[in-house]
Formats: structure tokens, C-alpha cells, sequence
């Protein structure tokens, strides 16, 4: 969540899920979210216009039956909207299955698979090389203290 935002916590965090998440390869827009929860849950009361004011933070108190149902759809665990270790957790995976997104980046990943650690290492430096000659920031890897 930005210091500028000045949304309520769930709001940020429902509208990050609509942005980064992509259920069934692809962006999701209110109404088709209301729809897919409606269908997977008959009983809930929910509209493209009610998850549009949750994501601005102009509603924000849903029901914990909605809640459960945005989680599953999202792939999400419902302590993502209240925890800020899972929510930091969460986007950060989000952040790096986007990043394989990217075009080429998915290609290196798959090249590098099943390589011997000390290939990947040298592999690694050469890369962070091209990256400070890009005026990229470092990349800092948890599993690199392994």
C-alpha cells in the first residue's frame, strides 16, 4: 500500500487482486468477478458496482461469506484482506509470476531449469552485470542464503 493512498487496507488490497491477479489467464472486470462469484455461489448477493466501491474504498464493510468468495477466486487466502505478512507475501509472489510474464524472461527461466548450481551462479552474475549496465537495481534472491 502506497503512503499516498489514502483508501482503507481492504480496499488497496482488493484492487491490487483485480490488477495483478489474473484467475484463468486474463484481468477481470467487476461485473464478470460478480458474475463468476454468483455463479460458484448462488446465495451471494454481490454486483460490479458494490465490488466497484469496495476497490475505492467508497464500501467497506462486505460480508464475510463475499470475502471467502473474492479469496477463492483470486486464489487467496482470506487472511490476505487482514494479515500484512500474507498480503506482503502474496504480492510478492504475484510480483514474480509477473515478472515471467514478461517477454523472455519465462525463456530464461525455462532454460535454466535443471541446470548445476555453480552454471546458474555464473549465469546469475553475468546477468546482474547487463542489469547495472542498464541502471537496473540489484536483484536480491531469499533463496541465494540457502
Amino acid at each position: 500500500m502506497s503512503e499516498t493512498d489514502d483508501r482503507p487496507k481492504l480496499a488497496v488490497r482488493l484492487d491490487n487482486l483485480f490488477r495483478t491477479v489474473r484467475p484463468k489467464g486474463r484481468h477481470w472486470t467487476n461485473a464478470e468477478v460478480a458474475e463468476e462469484l454468483k455463479r460458484a455461489n448462488p446465495e451471494l448477493r454481490v454486483g460490479g458496482v458494490y465490488l466497484s466501491q469496495l476497490r475505492t474504498g467508497k464500501r467497506s464493510n462486505p460480508s464475510p461469506d463475499l470475502l471467502a468468495a473474492l479469496a477463492r477466486f483470486f486464489g487467496v487466502s482470506v487472511a490476505y484482506f487482514f494479515d500484512d505478512e500474507v498480503a506482503e507475501s502474496v504480492l510478492s509472489e504475484v510480483a514474480a509470476i509477473e515478472a515471467l510474464r514478461q517477454a523472455g524472461v519465462r525463456s530464461v527461466a525455462m532454460r535454466a531449469a535443471g541446470m548445476k548450481r555453480e552454471n546458474l551462479q555464473a549465469i546469475t552474475a553475468i546477468m546482474d552485470q547487463y542489469r547495472q549496465m542498464q541502471g537496473l537495481p540489484p536483484v536480491t534472491d531469499a533463496s541465494e542464503a540457502e
